[in-house]
């Protein structure tokens, strides 16, 4: 029998504790990038196809976030600034995002032929559960702009169980009435449907200012290649029906709401009146100084401060830095209830850049918070 020899082998490049071999270093680069690139998936829902974009992965006992956008824009050019604006990182990275692009908005859409029948608003809304159903989350914070912000609005009423809180820029819950549909009308006369969407997202001064800004989005809307389907939006804009909210009564949001609003921006009164309607104790009112009609392009450094701090009061994030508007908020709050003991109050967030005071008003009255 030949006599066996002892042969011993050796890596020619051993691996270090903790070290992954070159492919699974590939892969979960790959994995990464297609995370900050975010997943676009489409489902089929009773009202037609639509479609989102998925951001991060879950997070145990935690709701996603998905917005939705408003008329005139997309995911992108709507939300954008807000979520890329670097304080908002330490957000994204303990949730979940998912951007909903109304039908026909998503990037590359085609033109919808000729008759095509577009959703309503509630429709759009009831389009939400095939989303989540796809996707098997059970909960959601949502954040809406304009016709995005009563689509959410819309979306929970219907599912109150599913809507863990609300953040609502722009919105307007009421139907149009005779005298809003007569300036719509003689307003169609003479503007055309770029413009028109414009004198909804912006204020008349930045529209006359015409800074970089207002430029800007006027060419994407101008040039739109789906201006057909924005059309459509639009109308179903105009065509929504009124929400009914009342305070005390059985119509209302049940979570936890965050108002938004610009100073001086187009919806400012809509806001105004939505706040008073709502449950004064689920519901803070921030209007934004110098911010315009969108807060979310023009201030994304103040919008994220008051996005922290609502899920802050939420329970989420509570080991996060206070920021110095929640630090305010609290000194007001603290301030507030050692006046007024446990009485309700409805409570308005009021940002300036040009104070850093805080100044309360009388016991029961609404709150201000200058940053």
């Amino acid at each position: 029998m030949a006599e066996l020899q002892e042969v011993q082998i050796t890596e020619e490049k051993p691996l270090l504790p903790g070290q992954m071999p070159e492919a699974a270093k590939e892969a979960e680069l790959a994995a990464q990038i297609l995370l900050d690139q975010g997943q676009i998936h489409c489902v089929e829902t009773p009202y037609g196809s639509v479609t989102f974009t998925v951001y991060g992965t879950p997070k145990p006992k935690r709701p996603a976030i998905l917005t939705y956008h408003d008329v005139g824009l997309n995911y992108k050019s709507c939300f954008q600034p807000l979520f890329q604006f670097g304080d908002m990182q330490e957000i994204i990275q303990n949730f979940v995002r998912v951007h909903v692009d109304a039908p026909g908005m998503e990037e590359g859409a085609p033109v919808f032929p000729l008759g095509y029948q577009y959703p309503s608003l509630d429709q759009l809304a009831d389009m939400i559960p095939c989303v989540l159903q796809y996707l098997n989350f059970s909960t959601v914070i949502g954040v809406g702009v304009g016709a995005g912000a009563y689509i959410l609005s819309r979306y929970a009423l219907n599912h109150p169980d599913t809507v863990e809180g609300l953040v609502l820029i722009n919105i307007d819950p009421n139907a149009k009435g005779w005298m809003d549909w007569a300036a719509h009308k003689l307003t169609g006369l003479t503007s055309s449907i770029p413009e028109m969407i414009l004198g909804h997202l912006f204020s008349q001064e930045e529209l006359s200012g015409n800074s970089e800004l207002i430029q800007k989005y006027r060419n994407i809307i101008t040039h739109a290649p789906n201006l057909d389907n924005i059309e459509l939006y639009w109308n179903s804009y105009n065509n929504r029906r009124d929400l009914n909210f009342e305070r005390g009564g059985d119509i209302t949001l049940k979570c936890p709401v965050m108002l938004v609003v610009g100073d001086q921006a187009p919806h400012e009164d809509a806001v105004v009146e939505c706040n008073s309607k709502l449950d004064p104790t689920q519901t803070s009112f921030l209007k934004m100084a110098d911010s315009g009609g969108q807060p979310q392009l023009t201030q994304p450094g103040k919008l994220t401060e008051a996005f922290k701090y609502f899920l802050q009061g939420m329970g989420y994030m509570a080991s996060s830095c206070m920021t110095r508007l929640s630090r305010s908020r609290t000194a007001s709050l603290t301030s507030a209830a050692s006046i007024d003991g446990n009485r309700s109050r409805s409570r308005t967030l009021s940002q300036s850049s040009e104070s850093g005071t805080l100044s309360s008003g009388p016991p029961g009255h609404t709150m201000e918070v200058s940053c």
